[in-house]
């Protein structure tokens, strides 16, 4: 039987997979297995939240039921991006927390995400003790051990008071700021604490009924922000995904800057101000060679790690490092966050635009120049000896030789198709494009099923 447990906690399609009584036996494992260190004589307490999709009212509803009945007092903070409900369950001291969310994915689908004590992701050891305790009887307490589910009355105040309490008293009085919420968690949050620093703020994208979350707006579909930061004669967008633990941006202009452009202008402020940890920044294989260019020059080292947030959050616990993230607009301070969050890198940009009183392009353009990048993917071919093939290994060998050190090439296979990545970086676009096409041709000749 394949692994309940993905990438992301366990998502799919909301009552084919994601059943009531699935998420029921779901959350009584977890309330077991979770649960399992308290001290005797008292209940376990754990925070629930969700993003507004239609399916998240039954998923909650099966999540609190199951927590309940394992004897798990429940604190409902409704509808609050990821990185809220990680930020409470610390914030209170509750012993673990559940996020009901399949983040940008469209409103069919739905997830349900375990947090753990300090608002941390499960490990993967934890996530198959709540997969194997699945198979047995769940607790069932009575009288007065069943939980108690109340409502988590000032759940976004909390987290509202934490994200203006990390700019440190600088004001974005002055900037002009549209926000795309995606029609998502961040739909209430995230203008009132722009509007609380003090920026002057445009909204669209914040109308969620349940079935519009990231339906052509939010970081997935840039389009009305780009059109709506020209319009408004705004100094800067940034868009939400639908759980809003992602953050992209767009200039004055209209152009984007993506999670790469924004690691690196956060990379140096936090440098500035003697607050990059051992002057490291923790990116992805996927991450631009402009970046790491760019950060080489100005002095902060580079640690690289596969794609995926946890495996950033990962190589950042272990060296305590402080600033990591994804192109794709996931990125981590972990001094104020245990996990990806948008709301908080988007406030943390705009403080930079306002503190130096430079445009978010040439904050962007100082930190690094983008080189051209293509990307191919090839299908039907065997992904398992991409690494291993001599004839592919020798034609990656010779881009590499032409490239140098202004070029890069990755080859990449699929986690779930029989699909090679293959991408080039270079530094015009018909020589990114030209090797990229080069490489994909041996690749489709050497590996065809």
């Amino acid at each position: 039987m394949a692994r309940l447990f993905g990438t992301d906690g366990v998502r799919g399609v909301a009552n084919e997979l994601l059943t009531a009584e699935l998420t029921l036996r779901l959350s009584q494992a977890a309330a077991a297995v979770l649960g399992a260190d308290v001290p005797e004589g008292r209940r376990p307490l754990a925070v629930v939240a969700r993003d507004p999709r239609i399916s998240g009212d039954y998923l909650a509803a099966a999540v609190e039921a199951g927590l309940a009945s394992s004897g798990v007092d429940v604190h409902d903070a409704g509808v609050l991006p990821t990185p809220a409900a990680a930020f409470l369950v610390a914030d209170i001291d509750a012993d673990f927390g559940v996020m009901i969310s399949a983040s940008h994915n469209p409103a069919e689908d739905n997830g349900i995400k375990f947090l753990a004590r300090g608002g941390q992701k499960l490990d993967d050891a934890a996530e198959d003790a709540i997969e194997d305790r699945m198979g047995q009887d769940p607790p069932r307490p009575t009288g007065g051990d069943v939980g108690r589910v109340r409502r988590f009355a000032d759940a976004e105040d909390r987290y509202l008071v934490h994200l203006l309490g990390t700019l440190d008293g600088t004001r974005l009085d002055g900037l002009k700021v549209v926000l795309d919420c995606a029609h998502g968690a961040a739909s209430g949050c995230s203008p009132q604490v722009f509007t609380d620093a003090g920026a002057e703020v445009v909204v669209i994208g914040a109308d969620p009924d349940g079935l519009n979350i990231n339906d052509g707006f939010g970081s997935t579909h840039l389009e009305n922000l780009q059109e709506a930061v020209v319009s408004h004669g705004a100094d800067l967008g940034i868009a939400h995904d639908g759980d809003a633990d992602r953050c992209l941006a767009v200039d004055h202009a209209g152009a984007m800057v993506d999670g790469d452009e924004i690691m690196g202008i956060l990379a140096a402020k936090l440098q500035a101000e003697g607050r990059l940890a051992d002057d490291t920044l923790v990116v992805t294989v996927m991450s631009n060679l402009g970046l790491k260019l760019g950060m080489r020059a100005a002095g902060v080292q580079i640690v690289e790690t596969g794609v995926g947030d946890r495996y950033v959050l990962e190589a950042m616990r272990s060296g305590g490092y402080s600033l990591g993230g994804e192109q794709s607009g996931h990125l981590i301070l972990s001094e104020h966050a245990t996990t990806g969050d948008g709301v908080l890198t988007g406030l943390q940009l705009a403080a930079r635009v306002a503190s130096t009183g430079s445009s978010l392009r040439e904050l962007a353009d100082a930190a690094m120049t983008r080189l051209p990048q293509v990307l191919v993917n090839v299908k039907d071919v065997d992904k398992a000896r991409v690494k291993s093939h001599e004839a592919v290994r020798s034609a990656v060998a010779e881009v590499e030789g032409r490239l140098g050190e202004a070029g890069r090439v990755l080859l990449r296979p699929s986690g779930t198709e029989p699909v090679v990545r293959v991408m080039v970086e270079a530094t015009t676009a018909e020589i990114a494009r030209s090797e990229s096409e080069s490489l994909a041709e041996v690749v489709r000749a050497e590996l065809a099923l």
